[in-house]
């Protein structure tokens, strides 16, 4: 078989990323290929380097050639250090590591004439199995006899076939390593956060470690525990569950020794410290099943874990009373939250009611704290060396904010259509996760075939014994993050000191969990010797996050989460989710999606059904409470048959949460889920992302006939479209357009403003490569004029106070470029936060329309048509005036001024490859497009 080397490594996670000049000199650079030519992994496990050409065949694949996925940038996360060098020094990429990026890109040109036939010119083929001529490698792992891995020619994705469970997941654990080693070592240690004492202490890597670490400090036996407690609670599935991670473990660790008695491990691990490239010195340790828990703590507080945020809540309210009054600024705060807003799109349709966290008429329990007295738990002592520096600080804490944020911020979404409205009488999905841009990918692809799994898809890395996103024989699904609300907050009465507090009556000690982390400069990261300790004060209500005084006491704010404690539980959701004798239709799907406690929205099709389901353990609150805001520690106001020991609580059954079989369609941007059902973010009101694809698949199933392709190109014109010009710029162009506009400059920009709306209002490029967005005047004056527009409209009318306040609870704008938006650039994912909704109801207000929920009052011009056209055309005029250069500041990816580059998304390296960036395309990470054309 042709020698297939493995594959990736850091930089944005700082480690290759800054190399020294002498790693561009080509002489070096072959020395070193020469010197590090490691053996293939097939030869070090005994394999034959003739490529099999048996057939991998298709079993019991429903699919009839209709399923297709992607996942860019490609297959490959591993490289050797001689590969990291190349790419550094002259941009050679390893075999599969890019070959999914170009067609990912290429559709947001390409989507306009889309057809059936054309979809996996976009697309890879998720069909299981390879046929003949595809093989590329064939593979034994350890030798083994129960399992074999093939790859195909296209893009290397593993397809692991096993005639026993145990070989089976020791091949899935083998590919996974073979694939993202690198990676997941990482992410094993941010689960624990000792990210700086592994790969070096640059502030990206503090900011990791903290911002994860400070949500689920888990201790050692922490980790083991909530194994013991899944396998325990689970029966035969529990067992099943174990047996399936030890053989995963198994086959990640046979990997780590093969690679490294063959010297082809990651290269990373040299440029790190970790092993030398000379000698070979030095270990990769084993992985440990505790590890996976680890590693099931990042992924659950990136995309599962919704709510918090009650503080804060707390200060915006608090705000609001002072400015108006309690009575007045209670109803201006409720209709800036919109917990139930009649104007918000929802997933839902048909009229059902799913009261979750809902306003208590009359409010229990309520700790608000004393006016200026709150302050920010410390997460960091000790420092020494680089971490002691005067901006080491400021440096790490920027960093924790925006760590991985594109990941944390944009979350998926899901178009489903049921086969009453498509063209071949199946339904049609085209659905995935919104995880972000990373090089090497945080998913990876894979197809698992054994006893009792069977399924192609995605999972993260170091997490994939089963598929997590994906087609099974003859279903599909896929989830979008829900967001609904399990985490609260309790103020906790301290007594003694700062570091006892009253718990049922009796002073009671916290918990000191803590983490010494210490790093030296390395290849990868130059960054000086230091070190610090992290600590968390833990509580029986979850760790400390605040300090503050509620009626002169001084408390302690605490965060407690339902999974917390349970980061392993939805394992076997997911097993359930890859059994084919579990999962026949969508009512088995739905039974195998509640045992996940991650807060998602899962979406279903077959050839028959297609189904919804809002997955979460969502706890029942005691009577009166109110979930937006932080409650006293004390039992009456408890969840109810809440268990400290344990972390476990009563939750709302099944049939509360949303849910949904054969509705006509679906539709999920992280908006809404149902009628009453209250979701932890703001923002879901009248204006938000989802109404992109409402408007496009509403428009579809009117006119039936829905096609893969048709599907498909919704999803890509809705990725490319900026909500504020399709959703609010016309209104904001009727108040304007109220009068003649006589002066030349707002003239002028409502002109290229009404052209850049009839063309669509979209982001997109004029021909595919140019990298210059047609109407990119229109845009750039847009992208100036939000952030101008917002503040001068409701500032005057809330108060700087307020106004600041509101701002905490729900950033003002989320462009593309992320000027003035939390995700960061190059991000990918936007206008999932923003002021769109509350701009909206308010220009229509002032413009006498009719507002469903509206704002407790006008803002724009005090509620004057001719004062608020004066403020939109002043902010106009000056946004108009501002340069490319002051609208796109640059950063270290691109030049100031450049536009296109602003908006671009760039693989974020975890490791030593790195990657072109892409035009900017607002759409899944992972994507499958299913049609399923029969049934078992």
């Amino acid at each position: 078989m042709p020698r297939r080397i493995p594959r990736t490594a850091p930089d944005r996670l700082t480690t290759p990323g800054r190399f020294p000049g002498f790693l561009k000199t080509a002489s070096v650079c072959v020395l070193m290929a020469g010197l590090l030519t490691p053996l293939s992994p097939a030869a070090a496990a005994g394999v034959s380097d003739a490529v099999t050409t048996a057939e991998v065949t298709a079993a019991n694949d429903h699919c009839g050639n209709q399923c297709s996925d992607i996942l860019p940038p490609g297959q490959n996360g591993n490289a050797t250090l001689a590969q990291i060098l190349l790419n550094q020094a002259f941009g050679t990429q390893p075999a599969h590591a890019q070959d999914q990026l170009g067609p990912y890109a290429n559709l947001a040109k390409g989507y306009s004439t889309l057809t059936n036939a054309t979809i996996n010119t976009f697309f890879n083929d998720a069909s299981f199995g390879v046929p003949a001529d595809q093989v590329a490698s064939t593979v034994k792992p350890a030798g083994r006899g129960d399992v074999t891995i093939v790859r195909d020619k296209k893009t290397g994705v593993p397809h692991i076939t096993g005639t026993t469970r145990y070989g089976t997941e020791f091949g899935a654990g083998y590919a996974a390593a073979e694939d993202r080693l690198w990676l997941m070592d990482v992410f094993r240690h941010v689960g624990r956060g000792q990210l700086t004492s592994f790969a070096g202490g640059a502030a990206s890597n503090q900011g990791l470690e903290q911002q994860f670490w400070r949500n689920a400090p888990y201790t050692e036996a922490d980790l083991q525990a909530q194994i013991d407690n899944a396998v325990a609670t689970n029966g035969a599935r529990g067992r099943q569950a174990l047996a399936d991670a030890n053989a995963y473990l198994d086959g990640i660790n046979a990997y780590i020794d093969a690679s490294d008695s063959g010297r082809y491990f990651p290269g990373e691990y040299v440029l790190t410290g970790h092993k030398d490239s000379i000698t070979n010195a030095g270990t990769i340790a084993h992985f440990k099943i505790t590890d996976l828990v680890a590693l099931g703590s990042v992924i659950g507080a990136l995309f599962g874990s919704g709510g918090g945020g009650e503080v804060n809540n707390a200060l915006s309210l608090l705000a609001a009373q002072e400015k108006y009054g309690v009575e007045q600024g209670t109803a201006v705060w409720e209709s800036f939250r919109e917990r139930n807003d009649p104007e918000a799109v929802m997933t839902l349709h048909d009229g059902r009611s799913f009261p979750y966290a809902v306003r208590p008429e009359n409010p229990q329990g309520l700790a608000l704290p004393d006016p200026g007295s709150v302050v920010e738990e410390p997460l960091v002592y000790d420092r020494t060396g680089s971490a002691a520096t005067s901006t080491a600080a400021i440096a790490s804490t920027t960093a924790a904010t925006t760590a991985l944020g594109s990941a944390r911020r944009g979350m998926s979404n899901a178009l489903v259509v049921s086969g009453d409205h498509t063209a071949g009488g199946h339904p049609v999905a085209v659905f995935g996760p919104q995880t972000g841009y990373f090089a090497p990918q945080l998913l990876l692809l894979q197809e698992i075939q054994g006893p009792g799994i069977s399924a192609r898809g995605a999972s993260f890395a170091g997490l994939s014994m089963y598929v997590e996103l994906g087609r099974g024989q003859d279903y599909a699904w896929s989830a979008t993050t829900s967001g609904q609300d399990i985490i609260d907050t309790y103020a906790v009465e301290l007594c003694q000191d700062d570091h006892h507090y009253l718990y049922r009556g009796t002073c009671t000690a916290m918990e000191k969990v803590e983490r010494k982390n210490a790093w030296k400069p390395t290849t990868a990261d130059g960054t000086a010797a230091g070190s610090y300790t992290m600590r968390v004060w833990r509580t029986k209500y979850g760790p400390v996050a605040y300090r503050a005084t509620v009626g002169g006491k001084k408390v302690a704010y605490t965060t407690l989460r339902s999974s917390f404690l349970h980061e392993a539980d939805s394992i076997i959701g997911f097993q359930m989710l890859n059994d084919p004798d579990h999962v026949k239709g969508p009512e088995s799907f739905q039974s195998a999606v509640q045992h996940i406690n991650y807060t998602f929205n899962w979406f279903y099709a077959d050839s028959e059904h297609t189904a919804y389901y809002n997955s979460g353990d969502n706890p029942v609150r005691a009577s009166g409470v109110d979930a937006e805001f932080p409650a006293w520690a004390r039992p009456a106001y408890e969840w109810r048959n809440w268990n400290p020991a344990t972390n476990t609580a009563e939750y709302t059954p099944a049939s509360a949460h949303p849910n949904s079989i054969d509705q006509d369609y679906y539709i999920s941007w992280n908006n809404k889920q149902a009628k009453d059902y209250t979701t932890a973010p703001w923002g879901n009101g009248s204006v938000h992302r989802g109404n992109l694809l409402e408007t496009r698949v509403k428009k579809l199933v009117q006119a039936g006939g829905v096609t893969r392709a048709s599907l498909v190109k919704a999803m890509a014109d809705a990725a490319l479209a900026d909500l504020r010009a399709e959703d609010v710029l016309p209104d904001l162009l009727k108040v304007i357009n109220s009068s003649p506009v006589t002066d030349a400059t707002a003239a002028a920009a409502v002109g290229r403003l009404q052209a850049w709306l009839t063309a669509g209002g979209k982001r997109t490029e004029t021909t595919a490569g140019s990298k210059t967005y047609a109407d990119a005047d229109a845009i750039r004056i847009m992208d100036a004029w939000w952030p101008l527009l917002v503040k001068a409209q409701f500032e005057p009318g809330l108060g700087a106070g307020l106004y600041t306040a509101f701002t905490a609870n729900l950033p003002v704008d989320e462009t593309p470029s992320a000027a003035h938006g939390p995700t960061g650039a190059h991000a990918g994912s936007a206008f999932q936060y923003g002021w769109w909704s509350y701009v909206d109801k308010d220009i229509r207000a002032v413009l006498g329309e009719p507002v469903q929920g509206p704002l407790a009052r006008k803002y724009c011009g005090g509620g004057s048509l001719g004062a608020c056209r004066d403020i939109l055309i002043s902010t106009l005029k000056e946004a108009a005036g501002r340069t490319a250069a002051q609208v796109y500041p640059g950063d270290a990816v691109c030049a100031a001024g450049n536009q296109w580059c602003a908006d671009s998304i760039v693989q974020r390296t975890l490791g030593g490859i790195k990657h072109p960036g892409i035009s900017w395309q607002n759409r899944p990470t992972y994507q499958q497009v299913v049609e399923f054309t029969s049934h078992r």
